[in-house]
């Protein structure tokens, strides 16, 4: 029995700092002001947005972050779909002088502006936008990081490589929260 416990311990033990890497934002707290000219917080986001309309970003914008900010960072995803979170869009190395982004970011792996983008959850690169299960309404989260530093991976990453590479250099976070379905 004594050795099952020991054994049980350095599982857990060894497993437990990757749970840690994948999970960055546990003590960050929401000083970040992101909004939407489209929609407000807890209201629907518009058809334009969403997979049942032109499928395009809405635009965003955010104030109140950390002076020393070197780069941004937006994830939108649903904490409501049936077999874990959904990513729906991940948008890194923004630069530190930007406020905002227009609506219909290009679904490009750079943007113009040094902006990458990764691999969604439908396996695609940019933005698509919410879809939901006839007969559901689901919350979709869009939360953006100040970072302490523009991060050194490549456009295409996944959300667990995206999370990976922020881990330790979160400055401060903000969220904003659409609904949309039947």
């Amino acid at each position: 029995m004594r050795k099952v416990l020991i054994l049980s311990m350095i599982v857990i033990l060894f497993f437990l700092p990757a749970c840690k890497a994948i999970t960055p934002t546990e003590n960050v707290k929401d000083t970040i002001l992101l909004s939407s000219s489209a929609f407000n917080n807890l209201e629907k986001i518009p058809v334009r947005y969403s997979g049942d309309g032109d499928d395009v970003s809405p635009p965003l914008q955010w104030s109140n972050v950390p002076q020393d900010s070197q780069s941004f960072a937006i994830v939108m995803d649903d904490p409501d779909a049936p077999l874990s979170i959904f990513t729906h869009w991940i948008i890194f190395d923004i630069p530190a002088n930007k406020s905002g982004l227009t609506e219909e970011i290009p679904q490009d792996l750079t943007l113009q502006d040094g902006s990458k983008q990764g691999k969604n959850d439908f396996g695609n690169i940019g933005y698509n936008g919410p879809r939901p299960p006839s007969g559901q309404t689901h919350h979709y989260r869009f939360t953006i990081y100040a970072l302490d530093k523009v991060l050194d991976i490549e456009g295409g990453v996944s959300i667990k490589g995206f999370l990976k590479a922020i881990n330790g250099h979160i400055l401060a976070k903000g969220t904003l929260v659409s609904l949309y379905g039947d």
